[in-house]
């Protein structure tokens, strides 16, 4: 019996790639709380250029016997896809420095419908009927997710950052399959170079603002630099290691599916880190907005299958 199970599960083969994708949800669900704590001690662009320059050094050596070995003369690929990380982090983290946590995680999480109308663009198909109405109801679930007093919608700028990020995502995922498909580049490498780029675009803005001496911008809180450490490890070296590996082996829409469960991590971890609190016509929204998500996306994973 042992050996039958053996039998089906080589046949079959393990999820890992899936597995490790709902993992990544779950690092990327606690960032936007960590985050907002880390932007209490630094800037904006200075926690990127931190964050991102500590990930491409720790990957500089195997990247580097990459590069000597031959496998990554498609290097290239990497500057398109790091400059829309730089964008995304950009929006993403000016946003939750001015909107809630639980806010940000669930708006993010519209990458995945957005996804579907990028994925139709760039392959020149029509969008159905179906996927427009979902998009119609998330419409209605950001609209009272962002309610605020007088019933103003979108009075707070970082839900709109947020937004931008998610679309920017979406971007993302689609032109990594693209400028990656079939290109001489490692996976590791591609992160490790996109995380240079990011970082630098950071440190640039950091020196043209501040004009002075680095050191003494860095935080020299305990906090801050454990919160680092924590994002550095897995939020971005396990994070994009995972989603550069999967989008390269998986159909986009199923590497958002996979990472569906994001928003509900984030709010969740917003709630017990941050002590934030939804109303409830605001919970109505989150919940209306992560049914539309789950349904565009399991949609489109059935339709590829």
């Amino acid at each position: 019996m042992n050996t039958t199970r053996l039998t089906w599960i080589a046949r079959v083969g393990f999820p890992w790639t899936e597995l490790s994708l709902l993992l990544v949800a779950v690092f990327w669900g606690t960032s936007y709380g960590l985050t907002k704590s880390a932007l209490v001690f630094t800037s904006v662009f200075m926690f990127l250029a931190i964050r991102f320059l500590l990930t491409f050094l720790v990957l500089l050596m195997p990247t580097l016997q990459d590069f000597k070995s031959g496998r990554n003369r498609d290097w290239k690929a990497a500057l398109p896809t790091g400059t829309i990380l730089l964008l995304i982090f950009c929006c993403e983290v000016f946003g939750v420095s001015q909107t809630t946590a639980t806010n940000a995680a669930v708006l993010i999480s519209l990458s995945a419908i957005f996804t579907v109308f990028v994925e139709a663009w760039v392959n020149k198909k029509r969008v159905s009927a179906v996927y427009l109405g979902f998009a119609l109801v998330s419409v209605v679930g950001v609209a009272l997710l962002t309610l605020e007093g007088s019933f103003s919608v979108f009075s707070n700028f970082g839900d709109l950052l947020i937004l931008a990020a998610a679309l920017l995502r979406a971007l993302m995922v689609t032109a990594t399959k693209y400028f990656t498909e079939g290109k001489k580049i490692t996976t590791l490498s591609l992160t490790a170079l996109q995380s240079l780029v990011v970082g630098l675009g950071a440190l640039f803005v950091v020196l043209a603002r501040y004009k002075m001496n680095l050191t003494s911008l860095l935080p020299a809180s305990v906090n801050f630099w454990l919160i680092i450490c924590y994002l550095v490890m897995f939020c971005t070296l396990f994070a994009f290691f995972v989603q550069n590996y999967a989008v390269r082996r998986l159909a986009p829409s199923k590497v958002s599916l996979l990472m569906g469960s994001e928003p509900l991590f984030g709010a969740l971890f917003a709630v017990v880190w941050l002590g934030e609190e939804l109303t409830l016509l605001q919970w109505g929204g989150a919940t209306v907005i992560l049914v539309s998500v789950m349904l565009v996306t399991l949609k489109k994973t059935e339709g590829s299958a």
